[in-house]
């Protein structure tokens, strides 16, 4: 089995370094690179596609936020974690939002470090247990069942503003049946009302901001 490779961005060359010799002893972690600049983090992410990046945050929110998504346009396939001195839940869910995978203190014990950088590496989203419900939440919507094609459908009827008839009527089905594929939208999704499937429609369908769909919540009294 393929050692998992990581690129990391850090300031310093102490933090670096230590953190080269802890990656040293274990073999199913690789240290593919590292970088103390934005700018060359960002090219040799570029060039080298590590599967986990490992950004640094202390260069301030505004900075770390831009390199989470400059790191995903310049490799669509890595994924970020953010190695942070402190953020608030407020922050936390921000970076979650612009995909981050991973929120990991540089406070944490090495065993921490590994188990994020493992997790992560498999597809989970990682972040320490002391978070709100709505971090929580939004963590479940991004790990949870996946919508089946139908469901699908409904979500994007919502999301461009339309009521259950004329859902009913696009997808050639009952408005019945809308309700009852709303249902199991809600439960598997954990969304409260169609407003918040709206507002999360795009993240529930894996959809960049780019993307053409155009997100207006739909009134919330059905049909």
């Amino acid at each position: 089995m393929s050692a998992i490779t990581l690129f990391a961005y850090e300031p310093q060359p102490i933090v670096l370094e230590g953190l080269r010799r802890i990656l040293d002893g274990v073999e199913d972690l690789y240290l593919a690179g590292t970088a103390t600049q934005a700018a060359e983090a960002l090219q040799m992410i570029r060039d080298s596609r590590p599967q986990i990046a490992l950004l640094d945050q202390s260069g301030g929110l505004k900075q770390a936020f831009r390199l989470l998504t400059d790191s995903k346009a310049a490799s669509p396939g890595t994924l970020a974690v953010l190695w942070v001195t402190e953020m608030s839940e407020v922050e936390c869910f921000r970076a979650l939002q612009l995909g981050a995978h991973g929120i990991l203190k540089k406070t944490l014990p090495v065993a921490s470090v590994l188990e994020c950088l493992r997790a992560v590496a498999k597809g989970s989203v990682w972040i320490e247990h002391s978070v709100s419900s709505q971090v929580v939440g939004f963590l479940s919507r991004r790990q949870g069942p996946q919508l089946t094609p139908r469901e699908r459908e409904i979500v994007r009827c919502l999301c461009r503003g339309m009521r259950n008839k004329e859902i009913a009527g696009e997808l050639s089905i009952t408005p019945g049946t809308v309700k009852v594929h709303l249902m199991h939208i809600f439960e598997k999704t954990g969304v409260k009302d169609r407003f918040e499937l709206a507002v999360h429609g795009r993240k529930l369908l894996g959809l960049d901001a780019g993307e053409d769909l155009v997100l207006e919540p739909a009134s919330s009294g059905g049909d």
